[in-house]
């Protein structure tokens, strides 16, 4: 079974840099791999025309240079666009629109092995990331569970339960949504709404975790939408 690159690096606790493409071209995997800079490349399919070909081609272009790859996939159709995501080789599934704890859960299960252990719902399947090869086998079945699950967080309703979200057990990333975020809470476009909110000198502990501003020392008190601009760890966990 193929290393997956992210997974290793979030087990050694080390920090990872990324890219996101809306290009099928696996050429553009390959000058990112040449770059040297990256350890992953998101594709975001959830934005652009794609088929089951292309995300084979992407993740072997990706193999090619030792970079991870992440799947951003539609809500609409989530369970056959993430596990053919996995099947050609995406080390980690970004799911979207997730409004309630159950909606994770739901994104939790669909990349999981479907074991009694795991409860989730990849079975055997022979793709690419089985070759050569049928699949089933122990390797197999860690492979799948080595699956990085991410989660965008940019419904209201996601907002309201986060901590439930982070507490459940294979949520490995969140990624923030500004733009889904103002559109759903009713402020879409206004980048400089009056919500305040303050950056804590630029640490704050969240569910038992150290968050840390990129900025040191934070950026005092800004809005929402300064939050959203500078990305401010510790102001967008709030």
């Amino acid at each position: 079974m193929r290393r997956n690159i992210l997974r290793e690096k979030l087990n050694n606790n080390e920090s990872t840099i990324s890219t996101h493409i809306h290009s099928v071209w696996p050429s553009v995997v390959e000058a990112i791999g040449h770059a040297h800079i990256y350890d992953y490349v998101e594709f975001v399919a959830e934005y652009g025309p794609s088929d089951l070909h292309d995300l084979d081609n992407l993740a072997r272009a990706a193999d090619i240079y030792d970079l991870g790859m992440m799947l951003k996939v539609d809500q609409s159709n989530q369970a056959y666009l993430a596990q053919r995501g996995i099947g050609s080789g995406f080390g980690s599934i970004l799911f979207t629109d997730a409004r309630t704890v159950d909606d994770v859960k739901e994104c939790i299960r669909i990349a999981t092995p479907d074991t009694p252990e795991d409860g989730g719902l990849y079975g055997v399947s022979t793709r690419r990331n089985s070759y050569m090869g049928y699949g089933g086998s122990e390797d197999y079945i860690k492979s799948v569970r080595d699956v990085v699950i991410a989660i965008m967080i940019e419904k209201q309703g996601a907002v309201d339960h986060l901590e439930e979200i982070l507490a459940l057990p294979n949520v490995d990333m969140i990624q923030w949504g500004p733009s889904d975020y103002s559109m759903n809470t009713g402020k879409a476009g206004q980048r400089n709404h009056p919500d305040v909110i303050d950056t804590r000198n630029g640490i704050l502990s969240f569910y038992g975790r150290k968050v840390r501003d990129s900025k040191k020392g934070g950026y005092g008190k800004i809005s929402a939408a300064k939050a959203f601009e500078v990305s401010s760890n510790t102001g967008l966990v709030q």
